[in-house]
């Protein structure tokens, strides 16, 4: 899907909500190592990442665009032509990675 294409999403998010895609479908993974790991292992509480594609109005700390963690098993799955999206709220996301921020000039340090 090209980039063009979400900005033509036919929906608007409202207030401090988050439109996302996932980077992968559910399901089998690789390790590290390359380790086939099914579906169905039974591991910890795995957050996974997202790619933001809208935004609400009062939305402050993520942009379009943004790479994002969230924990899947707070989310609400919606589709919009076709393709799968996960909604949730802004205080749902637990990390923005870091690549916009690392291009600005500023240090982020009060000194």
């Amino acid at each position: 899907m090209s980039e063009n294409t979400h900005d033509k999403l036919p929906i608007r998010m409202l207030h401090d909500r988050v439109l996302v895609r996932t980077d992968s479908p559910e399901g089998e993974r690789r390790s590290g190592g390359g380790i086939l790991i099914p579906a169905t292992a039974a591991v910890g509480r795995r957050l996974s990442w997202a790619e933001v594609v809208a935004v609400g109005q009062n939305v402050r700390t993520v942009e379009i665009g943004d790479r994002v963690l969230y924990d899947p098993e707070d989310r609400a799955e919606v589709e919009v032509r076709g393709v799968a999206y996960v909604l949730m709220r802004e205080r749902d996301l637990h990390a923005v990675a870091a690549d916009r921020f690392q291009t600005s000039d500023s240090t982020g340090l009060y000194l």
